[in-house]
């Protein structure tokens, strides 16, 4: 403490003023008898030192509440002084120093009063107050309030002045050393601040700059026109992640990367929708299991998932970058492909619909040479109906990407409960069943397929062909699957709707060669066949009354099996052949 050192300086001088040198006892008492005594110190003399000593102290010290209470502490050295009261400056304000003890009012009120002028101050019960202000070069520091009980004389007047004057130097130096060690930790701060400014900006300037290549690779990416593989290459090739995209539904449309499944596994319907809600309640990509996904959903219409597969939990901010702006560039993609297969379907309905109502062929031919497709060839009508979806846009592109996928080139048109295909080849008999349940998620549809139609006026008529053949599945013990017309048999001329055409289409397709066969040898192949059913298939009766032998009708019967190719033993077959002949003869006529 400030106070010790100042005890310590009073004892240390006390003692070299004292002291005598070892061996020069004798010398003294010599040099005593011959030179006169040393003056005895006067009271001035003492005080002067005692301040001297408190002068030194407070140059010693650096804190400014120390050095005001060094002051008031020792205030006796400059006289009958009484410390009353000390305030410090601090921002402006004065402040009661740290002595301590309470401050009359009407001495406080004083003190600020004075703004910073020496003044006298009235102290109950002591005669003589004033405040004294501590000034230095950087202003006023602080008040000491001094009182005493006698007027002080002019000599302690100035010994007063004095202390004043060291303790204010002593906090203008303290003031200055603390300006000093505060600016020096503000420079700290500052530089401290500054060079964690410059690594901010470092890492602006390259996540600007990661940003700015992400953005150019996408961008080019798009304008190279290279589709969904272009865009998960890219963004593997960002992220050294496997990048995949799927549909809506859980397929898969692309992946680029290592560890892809084989086969992918089919989809959960309601697994797919919940991990759908799932995501779409987040900003931005979403953890789900070792996959980091974002919705590809352009103006809030669900067109896919963009993912990376993360098992290892390897992401960070720059891949989740990657993803978003890889997803934004896939947006477009498949926005473009979105509005490209709406403007596609558009003109494919309203060419079917047309087919299907009767159009010229000139125009017909023209408008399917247009969207790339040959109407020239054989078509067959297909008619699609799924229980849990309805025939909107939507079904409309899964039932193109189905045939699509199975290799069905076709026009398409949505109806009322049903869509319509104009596919030019036959289509497999379960294929584009398969390939439906698969992109529904369910087995519960049911196609119709018409016969082969050979001229753009017959498409009306083979339409109406599909939606039978579809009527009667849906109405059959296994209702969900795929129904050819030709296959139909008797089921093709049951129901309302059918004519005097269908009667001679079934005839034809039953008959006909035997018909033919008849007609170039002048033979009576469908005569005998029909004698026979009527004949309830007895040998004998039908061979009398046909007035021919029994071996006669057995060679005929033979070369009906033969011509035909159908089994008179084979149930179906031989109820087709007994409803054509019924229906050849009563309906058509019989023969020529």
């Amino acid at each position: 403490m400030a106070s010790s050192r100042v005890h310590n300086l009073y004892r240390r001088r006390s003692d070299r003023e004292g002291s005598v040198p070892r061996g020069s006892a004798g010398r003294q008492s010599t040099a005593a008898r011959r030179e006169p005594s040393p003056p005895v110190p006067t009271p001035a003399d003492h005080a002067l030192h005692e301040l001297m000593v408190l002068s030194s102290a407070l140059l010693d010290t650096r804190d400014e509440g120390e050095i005001l209470r060094l002051a008031m502490d020792h205030i006796a050295a400059a006289g009958p002084y009484s410390a009353e009261a000390g305030y410090l400056r601090v921002d402006g304000d004065l402040v009661p120093g740290p002595r301590g003890g309470q401050i009359h009012a009407a001495v406080d009120r004083t003190v600020r009063e004075l703004a910073g002028q020496d003044g006298p101050v009235t102290v109950p019960g002591w005669p003589w107050g004033r405040a004294l202000g501590l000034r230095g070069l950087e202003g006023l520091h602080g008040y000491l309030v001094v009182t005493s009980r006698s007027r002080p004389t002019e000599a302690e007047r100035s010994l007063l002045a004095t202390l004043v004057r060291h303790t204010a130097a002593a906090l203008s130096v303290a003031f200055t050393d603390r300006r000093r060690r505060e600016d020096a930790r503000e420079l700290h701060r500052l530089r401290e601040e500054r060079t964690a400014l410059q690594r901010q900006l470092i890492s602006v300037v390259a996540e600007l700059g990661y940003q700015r290549a992400v953005h150019a690779l996408m961008a080019d990416v798009a304008a190279s026109g290279g589709g969904e593989e272009a865009i998960t290459r890219a963004l593997h090739e960002l992220t050294g992640l496997p990048a995949l995209v799927e549909d809506r539904f859980g397929r898969l449309r692309s992946w680029t990367g290592p560890s892809r499944p084989d086969p992918y596994p089919e989809p959960d319907p309601v697994r797919q929708n919940e991990m759908l809600h799932a995501a779409a309640r987040e900003v931005g990509p979403v953890r789900i299991k070792d996959r980091l996904i974002t919705l590809v959903r352009p103006h809030g219409e669900m067109l896919g998932v963009l993912a990376l597969v993360d098992a290892r939990g390897e992401a960070d901010e720059h891949t989740v970058l990657a993803l978003e702006h890889a997803a934004a560039s896939l947006a477009l993609e498949l926005a473009h492909l979105r509005n490209l297969a709406e403007v596609e379907l558009r003109l494919h309905r309203e060419l079917v619909d047309d087919l299907l109502a009767g159009t010229d062929d000139a125009s017909a031919y023209a408008r399917s040479e247009a969207v790339g497709h040959d109407l020239h060839r054989s078509h067959y009508i297909v008619v699609v109906q799924w229980s849990n979806r309805p025939a909107d846009d939507s079904f409309a592109h899964t039932v193109g990407r189905a045939a699509s996928a199975v290799g069905m080139r076709s026009l398409l048109t949505p109806r009322s409960d049903h869509v319509v295909l104009v596919a030019d080849d036959r289509p497999h008999a379960r294929a584009l069943y398969e390939a439906l349940a698969r992109e529904t998620g369910t087995r519960s549809g049911t196609i119709g397929v018409s016969a082969p139609c050979d001229s753009l006026d017959d498409i009306p008529h083979h339409y109406e062909e599909a939606q039978r053949a579809l009527e009667v599945r849906r109405h059959s013990r296994e209702r969900y699957g795929t129904t050819f017309f030709d296959e139909l048999g008797l089921y093709r001329i049951l129901g309302p709707g059918n004519g005097y055409r269908e009667l001679e289409t079934f005839v034809h397709e039953w008959l006909g060669q035997l018909i033919d066969y008849d007609s170039r040898h002048h033979a009576a192949m469908v005569e005998t066949l029909s004698r026979y059913f009527d004949c309830g298939g007895n040998y004998d009766e039908t061979a009398e009354s046909l007035a021919i032998h029994r071996s006669t009708l057995r060679y005929r019967l033979q070369r009906i099996r033969d011509i035909s190719g159908n089994d008179l033993a084979n149930v179906e077959d031989r109820l087709n052949l007994q409803v054509a002949t019924r229906v050849w003869t009563i309906v058509l006529g019989g023969p020529d």
